[in-house]
């Protein structure tokens, strides 16, 4: 019998090994499989999936686990992990089952908490949306991010961009973005960022280096042009600090849309990938909250809501825009999930 109570393809670790693959990880597929298999070198942990409260697929549970896997191959424990990660064999049942064995009590506590992937491809959707906010005159916007993790999002205007056939953001940035690119390009508009500040639940800090560390970790191994372009973020958020509160999202968020807000400044609410993580209580009371702002939104000072993340049926990942005074919304485009591709459909907004 497999680990995760039944020997059914339908286990999440395999689920996502397929995702990966699909994507071209076939390192982080491998791990995954071979997880799944070696899963009872790790009681704790085993104990703990086996019993989690909520949908493992919405908790990204098996990511955790490679992520947690992925922190010790960077610590060089054990070493025939590291080796694993290194290319020096192939071996992932044996390296695998070794990490399970030595480091329940790591893999156990570091999966408590959600993934802290930060990653900061999903920044060209976000961007794309701002370019295409429909606004009777050119004006700044005030960023308000969920689950912002470290902030690097709230860093979008510091990267550079190429959407298509159109460039954005700043050309002599380290940190360049360029997803493939489907379908119309975003309108040409520039953008403007007078203000960009987020929240969650457990911020990271870009100059604490077990913090850095862990996000490097939940970069997929066999991606390394990602890894760099998270640590180029990581170089600018040191020089360039986001502002990230703790706390939880509903709370500041209604706090933060009762502050007055000035004149010719449009209000972004911005979040990528978080609403998964809540509870559906929580998903309601934000989504109120925001109603309730949309209603006091003029065309002096606008509202508008920017979502990437799945559909609630998990078939795709789709960028949103909601605008306020109309409120209405538009499907902007459909996105991979962590941002490497984003076919664009050319929806007017008008």
């Amino acid at each position: 019998m497999n680990n995760l109570a039944t020997a059914s393809d339908d286990h999440e670790f395999l689920k996502q090994a397929r995702r990966c693959r699909a994507m071209g990880s076939n390192f982080v597929a491998s791990v995954l499989e071979a997880a799944d298999r070696q899963l009872q070198h790790a009681p704790v942990t085993a104990a703990m999936i086996l019993g989690w409260p909520g949908d493992p697929a919405a908790a990204a549970l098996a990511m955790r686990v490679n992520g947690a896997l992925h922190a010790l191959a960077r610590r060089g424990t054990p070493q025939c992990l590291a080796e694993l990660y290194g290319g020096e064999h192939n071996d992932f049942d044996g390296a695998v089952a070794r990490a399970f064995a030595q480091q329940d009590d790591f893999i156990a506590h570091w999966i408590r908490t959600p993934t802290q992937t930060n990653e900061v491809a999903r920044a060209a959707a976000i961007m794309s949306a701002l370019m295409a906010v429909p606004l009777l005159r050119p004006m700044p916007f005030e960023l308000l991010e969920l689950g912002s993790s470290c902030g690097l999002n709230l860093n979008l205007a510091r990267y550079a961009y190429r959407l298509g056939p159109l460039s954005a953001g700043d050309p002599t940035s380290a940190v360049r973005i360029e997803p493939q690119w489907r379908g119309l390009a975003p309108p040409l508009s520039p953008v403007s960022i007078a203000a960009a500040r987020g929240v969650d639940l457990q911020p990271l800090n870009a100059s604490n280096p077990d913090d850095r560390e862990r996000l490097l970790s939940f970069a997929w191994a066999d991606q390394p042009a990602r890894s760099r372009r998270l640590e180029e973020a990581l170089q600018i958020a040191m020089i360039h600090p986001p502002r990230v509160d703790r706390g939880d999202a509903g709370t500041w968020l209604a706090r933060r849309l009762d502050e007055p807000q000035k004149r010719g400044t449009c209000r972004a609410i911005v979040h990528s990938m978080v609403l998964q993580y809540l509870h559906v209580a929580e998903r309601e009371d934000i989504a109120q909250t925001i109603t309730a702002a949309g209603a006091r939104a003029t065309e002096d000072r606008p509202l508008v809501r920017i979502s990437f993340g799945w559909t609630s049926d998990r078939r795709e990942v789709q960028l949103c825009l909601t605008r306020w005074p109309t409120g209405t919304t538009t499907v902007l485009a459909r996105c991979d999930p962590y941002g490497d591709w984003l076919e664009w459909l050319g929806t007017s907004l008008a």
